[in-house]
């Protein structure tokens, strides 16, 4: 497909698939200034060139959707969506978001976001943050993953601050017990449906292997393996994730396997129906089945695709506000790895 029809085909589906949803899209409540065609007149081609090129790139990569939905979530979860972790440097010279080893070398989707970036400056010089091209980004990501395109409140500004030090206290880990997990979800104004509900992301993408061998191979002295596993399930894995130490440490980084068996390139609820058969990847997605107020949501969402959706396409707009930078606050890079 040339790539002139791309965008006229973007464009006509930005005009009639867009679904509007309550308050958290069109600006009332938390979100300071955030709002729905806030680049109408500054920048009105700007969703248009998002959309386009993370289509272009999704043809070739069919897993960039998850790739770009956790760097919406690392970035949003950290301090903020500011675009902290897209910077390479920053004034201060401390180490920085993506060298911290939740993020790491398994961040994808930065190129993207640099091309996205370049074209907009091109369009619009200084005129749209880079914390807004990665809301508009993983807008796109949801939608090319199969649920309804949905509005994206804007407004952010960017952030001159990046701290590696600042991510492992603020982002769940697959060992965080769940009551912690709930308070780092409810710090950020987001309740407990919101949290089990954004946990449906996972019904996309990958996990590395060694986030899994102590389920697989090391859960206690009297059980080796997590009983919490269908043991079919759990025999899958282990012929994809080999026991700790057998291979070398860098291949072992390598090693993937997708958190969603059944529709792994598929944002649905599916990853409710497994968790439900014992068949959730990482213990802290598992462990939303064994608490009473969890595991009846986990329940709802398993029980209709539709009741999901919503909610999570209402969640996702939640979340692009926690501690969001607006009017004369942070900055417009433009470049999404530079400050100014």
């Amino acid at each position: 497909m040339g790539r002139r029809l791309i965008a006229a085909t973007i464009l006509t589906f930005t005009l009639f698939t867009i679904v509007i949803l309550p308050s958290e899209a069109k600006g009332e409540g938390k979100g300071n200034g955030l709002h729905v065609g806030f680049y109408a007149s500054s920048c009105p081609k700007v969703e248009d060139i998002v959309a386009e090129v993370v289509a272009r790139v999704h043809e070739q990569d069919p897993k960039l959707p998850p790739a770009l939905l956790r760097l919406f979530f690392h970035d949003c979860f950290v301090k903020g969506c500011d675009a902290s972790i897209l910077l390479d440097a920053t004034p201060s010279g401390e180490p920085i978001e993506k060298t911290s080893p939740a993020n790491g070398e398994t961040l994808r989707g930065l190129e993207v976001i640099d091309e996205i970036k370049a074209q907009v400056e091109q369009e619009c010089p200084q005129t749209v943050s880079c914390a807004d091209i990665l809301a508009f980004a993983a807008r796109e990501a949801v939608y090319l993953a199969g649920l309804p395109r949905h509005n994206v409140p804007a407004g952010r500004r960017d952030s001159r601050t990046s701290r590696a030090s600042d991510v492992n206290v603020n982002l769940p880990t697959p060992v965080t017990p769940l009551k912690d997990i709930i308070d780092m979800f409810a710090r950020r104004n987001l309740t407990l449906e919101d949290m089990v509900v954004l946990s449906g992301a996972h019904s996309i993408g990958e996990a590395q292997c060694t986030q899994i061998e102590d389920r697989l191979y090391k859960y206690s002295q009297a059980q080796p393996q997590d009983p919490s596993l269908d043991p079919t399930y759990a025999d899958e894995l282990a012929g994809k994730c080999p026991a700790p130490d057998t291979l070398p440490a860098e291949q072992a980084l390598r090693t993937m396997v997708d958190f969603d068996p059944t529709t792994p390139l598929d944002l649905d609820n599916q990853y409710y129906v497994n968790l439900m058969r014992g068949r959730g990847l990482l213990q802290s997605d598992q462990v939303l089945t064994t608490d009473p107020q969890t595991g009846a949501i986990v329940f709802r969402m398993a029980a209709s695709s539709e009741t999901w959706s919503k909610n999570f396409l209402k969640a996702m707009i939640k979340m692009g506000r926690i501690n969001v930078l607006t009017k004369d606050e942070g900055e417009i890079r433009t470049n999404c790895r530079a400050y100014l």
